[in-house]
């Protein structure tokens, strides 16, 4: 936004990793709520938006609409901003009346998949209130990203196939199932190995799952790693096992990588993938059909290519960083006509 000549104000909590990677100055302001309905909290955003006098307060999450939605009815000045909310995962909304006031106060969800949009639809959510902006990344940075070594840091045997999964670990990511994949990969694959990138709730049941399935030398939690865009580009295939999900930055970031995709039909991971041309689907929560599309991808290296290029192509042409910008200053705009303060 600022490189498009617009002021944008960062409001973000001090703790987390987006205030740490954002520039400083004046432009960036920690906001700490204790909770979804911290009023102080809510009041010290007022204080913000009076200040700064934006056209439009952009909400990221549930917790910040809620913020943001508190903030503006306290009132902050006779040019009251346009609330836009951005929805990135496909889960329905909650129905408590909190929930319904608050989302009554958005002018415009921004839905990072046509999946989401339907979601939010059925949740009614009125469709001229919906704006598909499919998510977006840096192509060029994560194609000049070094590739780091999976072998060596991990200590596999050499030339041994690699999968990746890059995910928390939650029960809608799918990654139990994605183990227990794993299990029917090795009887065709025997030194195939898998690194899952993320850490969450569901550790202690994903090791002890990796133990009672005898793969504890062939599955490696991984964990949270700075290094995650270097390692994953030595994979040789990226698996998505998902039971639901928005769309995926780092399957985004996988095919931007030229990685040939093994993913799940749930929610927007379709309008990614293209079956056949980038990669392969299959059912969300079916580990049989997981293993069988590994199984053959690892055994042709030539449609692994052949997808990675594809799927590379896809992502420059209609997932980069520009058309996410575009897409969010044309809703903007819309509601703001002449906006030039977000």
């Amino acid at each position: 936004m600022r490189a498009r000549g617009h002021r944008a104000v960062l409001v973000a909590h001090p703790e987390g990793v987006l205030y740490q990677r954002a520039s400083e100055g004046d432009d960036l302001v920690p906001l700490a709520p204790r909770s979804e309905v911290d009023l102080t909290a809510a009041w010290r955003l007022a204080r913000v938006i009076a200040m700064h006098r934006p056209d439009v307060v952009h909400a990221h999450d549930p917790h910040t609409v809620a913020m943001a939605s508190m903030a503006l009815s306290f009132g902050v000045g006779q040019a009251v901003p346009t609330l836009v909310a951005s929805r990135r995962v496909d889960f329905h909304l909650q129905k408590h009346s909190f929930s319904r006031w608050k989302y009554k106060q958005v002018a415009c969800f921004i839905a990072a998949s046509e999946a989401i949009a339907g979601i939010l639809a059925a949740d009614g959510i009125p469709r001229a209130r919906i704006t598909v902006v499919h998510d977006g990344i840096d192509v060029d940075r994560v194609t000049h990203i070094p590739a780091a070594n999976l072998h060596q840091e991990f200590w596999f045997p050499h030339g041994s196939p690699v999968l990746v999964n890059v995910g928390a670990l939650v029960p809608h990511k799918g990654q139990k199932f994605l183990v227990d994949a794993m299990a029917r990969v090795r009887r065709s694959v025997p030194d195939a190995q898998l690194v899952i990138f993320g850490e969450g709730e569901l550790r202690p049941a994903l090791e002890a799952q990796i133990r009672e399935l005898g793969l504890h030398k062939h599955v490696v939690l991984a964990g949270f790693r700075d290094d995650v865009l270097a390692l994953t580009k030595s994979a040789d295939v990226f698996v998505m096992s998902s039971v639901t999900e928005g769309l995926g930055s780092t399957l985004l970031d996988a095919m931007a990588m030229g990685l040939a995709i093994v993913g799940t039909r749930a929610g927007g991971i379709p309008e990614a993938v293209v079956d056949g041309t980038t990669g392969l689907l299959v059912p969300p929560g079916n580990s049989e059909a997981l293993a069988d599309a590994i199984v053959r991808l690892l055994g042709d290296a030539t449609s692994r290519r052949r997808m990675g290029d594809a799927g590379r192509a896809r992502v420059a042409a209609q997932f980069g960083v520009d058309r996410l910008v575009d897409g969010t200053l044309a809703v903007y705009e819309r509601l703001r006509p002449g906006v030039s303060r977000v």
